[in-house]
């Protein structure tokens, strides 16, 4: 028994190498006819699904992409004629990923749809630096923002304790003016990663005044921007003690008696 139970399901595939896709995921996109994936997809989840019609309809900033209308149509084209598509996005679907657009189509077209979530570039930026987007007392907030506009404008603001920036990586001297102009301190920790979640990830430290620095390392290369709590490296422990470990069975025993 197949587990499609309505002719498209959008698919978070992660935001990297193909084990980071979601064991739902992985299960819906074996059983589909169609597959229309994104460019920063790793080809080897094909391996998931081999005996799928594989179309590329990947969008990249700066470059040559498939149109959002052909995108739509094909999803209604391949539903309609009873196919079993798969729609396998980047990271996640709902997170700058033009789901609604997708689903607003199906729905014109008196299609379902399913939408099975993955595991975002910002959540994979945090793991990669071991840095967490919160931290008690201190970052109780987190913004998900995308530093383009859709008339091609940088934009940053300061509405969280932590913000990570999405497709900034060409522009992070003018991102930087712009923080500084959102009223981030000039010495404010931010953590520059590019192709998180990819086995050739790389990660940088910087403050808000020198970001521009990491042009040079992550040029080229998808990255994400965090500014602020989640920015900062962990606090060292302190060194421990040896002299109360040796007092701990002492007191347990005076405690016992």
């Amino acid at each position: 028994m197949k587990a499609f139970l309505h002719p498209v399901v959008f698919i978070g595939a992660g935001p990297g190498a193909a084990d980071l896709i979601t064991v739902r995921g992985a299960r819906r996109l074996g059983e589909a006819d169609v597959v229309l994936f994104d460019a920063l997809t790793d080809p080897a989840l094909r391996a998931l699904a081999p005996r799928a019609r594989w179309v590329d309809v990947g969008k990249r900033g700066f470059c040559d992409s498939t149109g959002q209308t052909r995108i739509n149509a094909l999803l209604v084209k391949f539903a309609s004629e009873g196919l079993r598509v798969a729609r396998l996005k980047g990271g996640d679907p709902s997170v700058f990923g033009r789901l609604e657009e997708e689903l607003q189509a199906l729905t014109e077209a008196g299609l379902s749809a399913e939408v099975v979530p993955g595991v975002t570039a910002a959540i994979a930026s945090a793991a990669a630096l071991q840095r967490p987007l919160t931290r008690r007392g201190t970052g109780r907030s987190v913004s998900l923002t995308t530093a383009m506009t859709r008339s091609g404008n940088l934009q940053a603001g300061r509405s969280a304790d932590t913000e990570v920036f999405y497709m900034a990586g060409r522009q992070l001297a003018a991102l930087s003016r712009r923080l500084l102009d959102a009223g981030w301190a000039a010495d404010t920790p931010v953590a520059v990663v590019s192709r998180a979640g990819w086995p050739d990830q790389l990660t940088s430290d910087h403050r808000v005044a020198t970001l521009a620095e990491a042009s040079v390392l992550h040029a080229g290369r998808p990255a994400v921007v965090t500014v602020g709590v989640g920015a900062g490296a962990l606090p060292r422990a302190a060194p421990r003690d040896p002299t109360a470990d040796a007092a701990a069975p002492c007191e347990l025993e005076s405690r016992n008696h």
